[in-house]
């Protein structure tokens, strides 16, 4: 069972998906076959997509066994529940099983290895949001019992939606409010006044810069950014994205080590398939690492408290520190 429901106040949505308390846990005392290892593809249900090599697979995508939002063709329609709304939680959930490796983290695979992730990403990301009920497509990856992951193997998480999430709409007006004001992406303009500046920087190189964003909401929150404008991520040329995986493992082995390998979520944002236009926005990624949880004042103002400057946190990852009460 998945069902959608509107919230008739703040116009949020939330999906109620009973299905997926059915999950397999790594993190339980006594953990099942993990279903992503080889030899166990029978666990999953058939893969839409393998990457293979000397007749073995390196990427498999296969459907969510247990979708948040199940497969569905049509266009879901919003319905009256007397006063409230509500419709089928149709859509896409697929699983990218990143690597055949257990316990390898996304630092410990080669360029080449990261570059055909993200050109799996590409090819998936193009196919869901082709479908014409697909509103929305997040990428994301979560790592650790904290950030929500069941299962240590190294996998990703791609989610086709029927509609425009809150939180996305407000960072595509803010970033359109923007352009429109001053005539340039928002984005762009971050990228260069960082890159200038450097007190933010945590790694770069010709195509990518990582910063610790200057109004950060999280101790260590980390974006990776293109220097070249691009809306959409699944468009953005192979030969370039290719660049991002010595930026994205630098990144990702600083916090490691100056976190002490804390959980995090990773996040891709991209256009939504219907926005006509792409000058206001710029595809980046976003990484939370979870060393601190949202508490009453955060939940009930949307205001978020920040213990570490992003100029503190970028001297710490650079400099190979460990973070205060890590």
């Amino acid at each position: 069972m998945s069902e959608i429901r509107k919230d008739i106040i703040s116009g949020r949505y939330v999906i109620l998906a009973s299905n997926r308390i059915s999950r397999p846990n790594d993190y339980n005392l006594a953990p099942p076959k993990c279903p992503f290892c080889p030899g166990n593809e029978r666990e999953t249900p058939p893969a839409i997509l393998e990457i293979r090599k000397n007749g073995k697979w390196h990427i498999r995508v296969v459907p969510n066994k247990f979708p948040a939002l199940l497969t569905g063709e049509k266009k879901p329609v919003l319905k009256r529940d007397g006063i409230h709304l509500k419709m089928p939680g149709k859509g896409v959930h697929e699983v990218v099983i990143e690597t055949p490796k257990h316990d390898a983290q996304m630092y410990d695979m080669t360029d080449g290895e990261i570059h055909e992730v993200f050109k799996v990403y590409q090819e998936r990301a193009k196919a869901i949001s082709s479908k014409s009920h697909i509103k929305y497509l997040m990428i994301f990856k979560n790592r650790g019992r904290h950030a929500g992951a069941s299962l240590v193997h190294p996998h990703s998480q791609i989610i086709g939606m029927p509609m425009l999430p809150v939180r996305v709409v407000n960072e595509l007006n803010g970033a359109r409010e923007y352009y429109d004001a001053h005539l340039s992406c928002a984005f762009c303009d971050i990228v260069r006044e960082e890159s200038g500046r450097q007190k933010r920087v945590i790694a770069e190189n010709k195509h990518f810069i990582a910063i610790e964003p200057y109004a950060a909401r999280f101790s260590f929150e980390t974006w990776i950014l293109p220097k070249r404008h691009e809306g959409r991520f699944e468009f953005f040329p192979e030969t370039k994205i290719k660049y991002i995986a010595p930026v994205l493992k630098e990144a990702l082995r600083k916090l490691d080590y100056s976190l002490n390998k804390a959980d995090f979520n990773l996040l891709f944002h991209t256009l939504p398939p219907g926005e006509k236009r792409e000058d206001f926005f710029h595809w980046h990624i976003e990484i939370m690492p979870k060393i601190s949880y949202m508490a009453g004042f955060e939940w009930g103002t949307g205001f978020y408290i920040n213990t570490v400057s992003p100029e503190k946190a970028a001297w710490i990852l650079n400099n190979g520190s460990r973070a205060p009460g890590i």
